[in-house]
């Protein structure tokens, strides 16, 4: 067997190794192909103290000096692109050619547009004549920042922490999932190639209850970022209560469609299949409930079976190839265990399902794959029409569980949000119906509504109870716009201005003449 990729920590600007490593898996093969460093405490700690001792000069480094580098750092991924993308799509399972389209070049936007952002003078001031007085605020970097993706778009997300974090004057400690850790060491190089000065952005690679739970309880690190699971989310409020750290978190979602009678379904049919099974589902804005005016149903129905159908699941290379593989085996058996779930709760596939039905090639035949699997006839209660399809993903930390605390730690932080190409069809009659319906789910990530009627779209847009609602589309960014979610699904904002506010202190100065 070829000897496996061994990545490293990036620690002030210099690649560590790790003396415990653990395996990454290929998923459009099954076969292990990375060692990711098992950090713990130790490195976190080192890692922790680099960004530190870095923050003084970083947060003082002039802004278009900041924005330069940033620019320069976008300029050498994009030169990359293809480079970047193969090695996304073989640590996630994505196809290829989606990681090229979107995952990369979003990447680059997410550098390019922090550095035009930051080069804008977003201070306030006033003058009180009568007391004569004049006040002016100032917006101040708040120190070291904890920044914690997922696995589902990998360099995309974590790039949207580490643009603004870096922007404003922070500097980051960085823990990429250990399940695609690569193109996140590949982007340390390119910080290095860069000229970015050492300490600014470090990363670390290691399983949530040892690296991750070090990094969000670290006395030294003010604020966390996180995108993920509900469930890890709540243990990071908790845990990080006592330091009164500031907290962005993007969590889960059980995404809605709301379907009109009076839509033009030659836009919805593909809008709904691109939002449902794009990235294999694996995405938290996908959308898992579809919701569809009865007077339309069945014919909505057979069309969109007809087209997920039609939709190829292979090797991620492949050009044609619209679904790849799922992130592990583990997430796998979850998420075919729900579908078990929802034909047991009355549920009727309408098409989709096991690896067994599918003509792949042999060297991805051990790989994580699953069809594309659309479901009618549960009722809102159901399991699948209530949860984000998400599993335990036990790596082997049994040594490691010694105590009632760290076997708490490990019920948090070995969850991650994750979810499948597994969608939910339901009828409904009335308006009103429907807005009940769709905000019947404890989470409040996004909805989209398709109708040709305007009114009714800014009508239900007011009522659904998310934080973004995407008429006759869906996933039209504009990263100026504010994202996130209500109830379950986070707290705090993203975007342009929000994430730059998010990562400074806004100061009041008073100034008496």
């Amino acid at each position: 067997m070829a000897e496996l990729l061994t990545l490293e920590n990036f620690i002030n600007g210099e690649f560590l190794p790790c003396t415990q490593l653990i395996d990454s898996y290929e998923p459009s093969t099954g076969k292990p192909y990375v060692r990711v460093p098992d950090s713990d405490k130790t490195e976190v700690d080192a890692a922790v103290k680099a960004a530190k001792n870095a923050f003084p000069i970083w947060s003082k480094t002039p802004v278009k000096e900041r924005a330069n580098l940033m620019m320069k750092i976008a300029d050498i991924v994009e030169s990359r692109l293809q480079q970047f993308a193969e090695a996304e799509s073989k640590d996630q399972g994505k196809p290829i050619w989606l990681a090229a389209l979107v995952d990369i070049p979003r990447v680059v936007l997410n550098m390019r547009s922090f550095a035009i952002a930051i080069q804008t003078d977003v201070n306030r001031s006033t003058v009180l004549h009568e007391q004569g007085a004049v006040n002016y605020t100032t917006s101040n970097p708040v120190g070291v920042a904890g920044l914690i993706s997922p696995w589902n778009l990998p360099l995309y997300l974590l790039t949207f922490k580490i643009a603004p974090a870096i922007a404003s004057g922070n500097t980051v400690v960085c823990k990429p999932s250990e399940m695609t850790s690569v193109t996140a060491w590949m982007f340390a190089k390119v910080l290095n190639e860069a000229g970015l000065p050492p300490g600014v952005v470090n990363i670390v690679f290691g399983l949530g209850p040892k690296c991750g739970a070090a990094l969000v309880q670290h006395p030294d690190v003010p604020i966390v970022s996180f995108t993920g699971s509900t469930a890890t989310g709540q243990y990071i409020i908790e845990n990080s209560a006592p330091y009164f750290k500031k907290l962005s978190l993007e969590l889960g979602g059980k995404n809605a469609a709301i379907v009109f009678d009076d839509c033009d379904l030659a836009k919805v049919i593909p809008g709904c299949i691109r939002s449902g099974f794009a990235n294999q589902g694996e995405v938290c804005l996908s959308t898992s409930r579809i919701f569809v005016q009865r007077s339309i149903y069945e014919t909505f129905l057979e069309k969109f079976v007809t087209a997920t159908k039609n939709l190829k699941v292979g090797n991620p290379s492949d050009k044609d190839t619209k679904i790849g593989a799922l992130i592990s085996k583990e997430h796998l058996s979850k998420v075919l265990n729900y579908v078990k779930i929802a034909c047991k709760e009355g549920g009727i596939i309408k098409c989709g399902h096991g690896k067994d039905l599918m003509d792949l090639p042999e060297e991805n035949k051990n790989g994580y794959f699953m069809l594309p699997t659309v479901i009618t006839g549960l009722k809102d209660e159901s399991t699948c029409m209530q949860e984000e399809i998400f599993g335990k993903i036990v790596f082997n930390i049994y040594y490691w569980i010694n105590s009632p605390v760290t076997k708490f730690l490990v019920s948090y932080l070995v969850l991650y949000f994750t979810s499948g190409p597994v969608v939910c069809v339901s009828p409904f009659e009335t308006e009103e119906e429907v807005i009940v319906r769709a905000n019947n789910v404890k989470y409040g990530l996004c909805a989209s509504i398709w109708s040709e009627n305007v009114g009714r779209h800014h009508r239900i847009a007011q009522q659904l109870e998310v934080g973004t609602v995407w008429c006759n589309s869906w996933l039209l960014r504009d990263l100026k716009m504010p994202f996130g979610g209500v109830k379950a699904s986070g707290l705090g904002r993203e975007g342009i201005f929000e994430s730059l506010e998010f990562y400074t202190n806004t100061k009041t100065v008073c100034v008496k003449y």
